[in-house]
C-alpha cells in the first residue's frame, strides 16, 4: 500500500492498461480507467477483466467494490479529476516494419487539450512501448503545441515502460525486474519513487532515450535467446543429444552465460575459443543440414564491428597510429585471433604509421601459438613495438586503446589538443572528455 495516494487516469484498456489500473487501485489509489471502446469501460465497470489473465478480476472486483476505480469513455472528465494520466494504448507496426504512434499521438493530442484549460499541474506518464527520441521529439512537443503549456512548469512527463509477462502480469507488476523511469525533473522522479514504493526492485531514474532504448534492448535479447536455444536445440537433435539436458546445465552457469558478462558493448570477440568454435558449430550444422541463422550470423556481425572501428580510426586523417594494448583482452599475451591484430594489420595495408604496446607482451617470451600468430599476421611486429606507453603516446596523433588494462589511463592524461582517443572497451566510466576522445559504441 503506498504511503500517499494518487488519483490516476489510464488511457487504454487493454493488457497493460487493464493491468496497471487493477494493481495501483489494490494499492489504494483511485483510478479512472479511460477507453473508447465502450465495451472495455462497461466490462471494468462490472469488475469484469477484457482480459485473460490470472488473478485480475479479483482485483477487479475488489476495486470496483471499495468504489476506487471506475470507468469511462469521457476524457475530459478522466484527465480533470485525476492528477496522473498514464498512456498506455498499442504501438502497433506497420508494413514496412515501422512503428506506428497513431494511437499514442491521438491520447496525447486529446490531453493536452484538456490541459490547456486545467489550472493545476498535471503529470503525464507514458508505458506504451517507444523509439528512443519519440517522447522528446515529438510526443512532449505534441502536448506543449496543443496545450499552450511548458513541460516541467505546467506539466510533467515521465517514460515509464512496462515489464509485464502474460500469464504473470499481476505478479511482475508487484516484483519487476526493474523499474525504469525516463524523465527530466527530480520533481518527477520524486513521484514514481512515491508511486512505486511498494516494490524492492532496482530502481533506474535515466534519462528518456535511455528508457527508451532499455525495453528495446531487454525484447531484443528475449528474442535472440529463444532463438539461440532453438538452433542448439535442432543441433543437438541430429546427433540425438537431450537439448534440454544441455541447457539447464549451461543455464546453471550464472558466472558467465546467465549473468551481465559478455554484454558490455566494446570492440570485437576473438582469442583461442570464440571463433574456433563457432566456425566449428556452424561447419556441423552444414554437415547436418541443419539451418542456424543465428549462429551464422556471429562472425560476420563480429567482422562488421571491425570494420566500424577502423571506418572510425581512418575518418580523423592521423597517418600515425599508436595501440595501448593488442593482446585480445587485459592481463594476458595470448595474441590468437586478437581483433585488434585484424585492426593493425588493415592500417597497415593502407599506409598507415602503425606502433603498439601492450606490457603483458614480451617480445622475447613470445612462444608457440602466439609467436605463429605474429609471423604470419604481423611479421614485422618487432618493428612496431615501443618500449613504454609514454613513448608510444609521444610518438601517435591517434590513441587506440585496445584492452581494458587501467594503466593506460594514466597514458591519455597527459595528452595535447591535437591528439586524438579511440577508446574499443570504454577503460573507465570517468573519462576526462576535456580531451579529444570518442569510445565505439558510446
Amino acid at each position: 500500500m503506498n504511503s500517499k495516494s494518487f488519483t490516476i487516469s489510464i488511457f487504454g484498456l487493454g493488457y497493460v492498461g487493464t493491468v496497471t489500473a487493477a494493481c495501483l487501485a489494490k494499492n489504494g489509489n483511485r483510478v479512472i480507467g479511460v477507453d473508447k471502446d465502450e465495451s472495455k469501460v462497461n466490462l471494468i465497470g462490472l469488475g469484469q477483466s477484457p482480459i485473460v489473465e490470472p488473478k485480475i478480476n479479483d482485483l477487479l472486483n475488489d476495486a470496483i467494490n471499495a468504489e476506487i476505480l471506475t470507468s469511462t469513455s469521457n476524457v475530459s472528465e478522466a484527465i480533470m479529476n485525476s492528477d496522473i494520466s498514464i498512456i498506455a494504448v498499442g504501438t502497433p507496426s506497420r508494413k514496412n516494419g515501422s512503428i506506428d504512434l497513431k494511437y499514442v499521438e491521438n491520447v496525447c493530442k486529446e490531453i493536452a487539450g484538456i490541459l490547456k484549460n486545467k489550472k493545476k499541474y498535471h503529470t503525464v506518464i507514458l508505458r506504451s512501448t517507444v523509439l528512443p527520441e519519440t517522447c522528446e521529439k515529438i510526443l512532449i512537443p505534441i502536448i506543449e503545441k496543443i496545450s499552450n503549456k511548458k513541460q516541467e512548469k505546467d506539466f510533467g512527463f515521465i517514460f515509464n515502460p512496462e515489464f509485464l509477462r502474460e500469464g504473470s502480469a499481476v505478479d511482475d507488476f508487484y516484483f519487476p525486474p526493474k523499474t525504469v523511469i525516463g524523465c527530466s525533473s527530480s520533481k518527477d522522479a520524486q513521484l514514481m519513487k512515491n508511486l512505486y514504493n511498494f516494490t524492492k526492485a532496482p530502481l533506474f531514474i535515466t534519462s528518456y532515450k535511455v528508457a527508451e532504448m532499455v525495453k528495446y534492448a531487454d525484447n531484443a535479447f528475449h528474442a535472440t535467446k529463444v532463438i539461440f536455444g532453438n538452433e542448439i536445440g535442432a543441433l543437438a537433435k541430429t546427433i540425438d543429444v537431450d537439448s534440454h539436458e544441455v541447457m539447464n546445465i549451461f543455464c546453471s552457469d550464472t558466472k558467465l552465460n546467465i549473468s551481465s558478462y559478455y554484454l558490455k558493448p566494446g570492440f570485437a570477440f576473438g582469442g583461442s575459443c570464440l571463433p574456433k568454435d563457432l566456425r566449428a558449430l556452424m561447419n556441423m550444422a552444414r554437415h547436418k543440414n541443419i539451418s542456424t541463422p543465428l549462429i551464422s550470423s556471429l562472425i560476420p556481425s563480429n567482422e562488421e564491428h571491425i570494420d566500424r572501428a577502423f571506418e572510425m580510426i581512418i575518418n580523423y586523417n592521423k597517418k600515425k597510429i599508436g595501440f595501448l594494448g593488442f593482446a585480445f583482452k587485459a592481463n594476458t599475451d595470448d595474441l590468437r585471433e586478437s581483433p585488434i591484430l585484424n585492426l593493425m594489420e588493415r592500417l597497415i595495408g593502407k599506409g598507415y604509421d602503425v606502433r603498439c604496446y601492450d606490457d603483458s607482451v614480451q617480445l622475447a617470451k613470445l612462444v608457440g601459438s602466439n609467436k605463429l600468430q605474429l609471423k604470419n599476421k604481423l611479421p614485422h611486429i618487432s618493428k612496431l613495438m615501443v618500449n613504454s606507453q609514454d613513448e608510444l603516446v609521444d610518438e601517435s596523433e591517434l590513441i587506440i586503446i585496445g584492452n581494458s588494462n587501467k594503466e593506460y589511463l594514466k597514458s591519455i592524461t597527459k595528452l595535447n589538443n591535437d591528439q586524438v582517443v579511440v577508446d574499443l572497451v570504454r577503460i573507465s566510466e570517468q573519462i576526462n572528455y576535456e580531451i579529444n576522445y570518442n569510445g565505439i559504441c558510446w
